[in-house]
């Protein structure tokens, strides 16, 4: 295992914080905040910021390694719509950790509601921030095995009125993809970089993440 590089990891900030107040109560809840930190030779800085408050997610890689495939699903994001015009996203399976959820069965959930799929084997990867520079959103990413022959066209949870639309492609031409990113989204670029690293780790970290 390489030696963690504390240059590149995160600390406890000297910070005093003020707040929050609520700026909105919707789908997502966003909070102000004042923040008093020692920024050195520059003194004390003051900063009023916004912050989304997402909380905990999951993020799931399906393969199915038989077939050599990883599945995906499309589904549609205003965000990107209003950023791109290109709102038909492909993504990996993610979600949000219900209150009381364990982040491994929140993983197993999201990848039936998705996809349609149950998982045989199920490893946790990596914990990340997509945009911390606004969101508060904590990811852990896993790794599942899955069967792709039993894919649905159509999928996602009713409650959420959410409509996903799952597809298998092999890992080797969606880690080749990255060579000229046709992906746009954080999540999906983050997976597939996980993959190009690891592509020959898969069965041995599924068999370790075996139930």
């Amino acid at each position: 295992m390489t030696e963690r590089d504390e240059r590149l990891a995160a600390a406890v900030a000297d910070v005093q914080l003020e707040g929050p107040e609520t700026l909105l109560d919707g789908y997502r809840t966003v909070e102000g905040w004042t923040v008093r930190l020692d920024a050195g030779s520059k003194g004390e800085f003051v900063q009023h910021r916004e912050v989304m408050r997402a909380g905990r997610c999951v993020a799931v890689i399906p393969v199915d390694l038989a077939r050599g495939e990883i599945v995906l699903i499309r589904q549609f994001r205003l965000a990107a719509h209003l950023a791109t015009g290109e709102g038909d996203l492909v993504e990996i399976v993610a979600g949000r950790v219900e209150p009381g959820e364990d982040v491994r069965e929140a993983a197993r959930r999201e990848l039936q509601e998705e996809t349609g799929l149950d998982c045989a084997g199920l490893v946790a990867l990596l914990d990340f921030l997509p945009t911390p520079g606004i969101v508060d959103e904590h990811a852990t990413l896993f790794l599942a095995s899955v069967d792709a022959s039993m894919l649905q066209d159509e999928a996602g949870a009713a409650d959420e009125h959410e409509h996903t639309r799952p597809f298998a492609i092999s890992i080797d031409q969606a880690v080749a993809a990255l060579g000229d990113p046709a992906a746009r989204n954080a999540y999906l670029l983050i997976a597939l970089q996980w993959l190009a690293l690891n592509r020959r780790r898969l069965g041995e970290l599924l068999t370790r993440g075996a139930p």
